[in-house]
């Protein structure tokens, strides 16, 4: 009677609700969880989290039946943290979700019900992502600006040299540019090791920004 009082409790939240039995299968699946996910309450009654779900951590970890849900300890009072979750919904388009868990224990027969709170932070997640990637580019912006402020090398590039460098300003590949000036490409490597000692860069892109700022070419 108690279990089926928080079956109704949780129909009356915003967020997607479900909980898990001791066995891992869900046993109560919100309006709002059929509305997030996708999947009615009669697919997704009985059915385990990850075979449901297909989901996945923050760091490309599939879930397993063991770690998706949380048992009752000794401690009641120990704090389980919010974490996210990407997941298939059943369109097949897959979405982050940030997931709370709550311990629920029948006083009398101690079942244990592990009950999760699913809201979607796919908009979250996206922004967080483009944010990553505005902050790599400002880093490579910044290294690529420091190459440009090395003085100009000691040793002065041979005319093969720049002609490579030229070839890979000019968009052209290994494999082209070893065939116009009739060397191998083993042959090409070494002009380039030879080029980054010289400008001391490390790769071609910083070798070609280097010599382009430098009007070495």
């Amino acid at each position: 009677m108690l279990e089926q009082e928080l079956f109704d409790l949780l129909e009356g939240t915003s967020d997607a609700a479900f909980v898990l039995s001791d066995d891992d299968e869900i046993c109560s699946w919100n309006k709002a969880a059929e509305k997030l996910f996708g999947y009615t309450a009669a697919e997704a009654l009985h059915k385990t989290l990850p075979n449901l779900l297909y989901g996945r951590g923050p760091l490309g970890c599939e879930m397993q039946a063991e770690n998706c849900s949380v048992r009752c300890r000794a401690d009641k009072h120990l704090e389980i943290p919010n974490f996210d979750l990407e997941v298939k919904v059943r369109s097949g388009r897959r979405i982050w979700v940030n997931v709370s868990t709550i311990r629920h224990q029948h006083p009398r027969n101690q079942r244990c019900l592990i009950v999760h709170l699913a809201r979607d932070i796919t908009d979250r997640k996206k922004i967080e992502d483009l944010l990553h990637k505005m902050l790599e580019l400002s880093r490579q912006l910044s290294n690529l600006r420091e190459v440009a402020l090395r003085p100009v090398p000691i040793t002065p590039l041979s005319d093969q040299e720049k002609e490579i460098l030229r070839s890979f300003s000019m968009g052209k590949n290994s494999a082209e540019i070893a065939r116009a000036l009739g060397i191998t490409l083993q042959t090409l490597r070494n002009h380039l090791h030879h080029i980054n000692q010289k400008l001391n860069t490390h790769n071609r892109l910083e070798a070609v920004t280097h010599a382009m700022q430098r009007k070495l070419l």
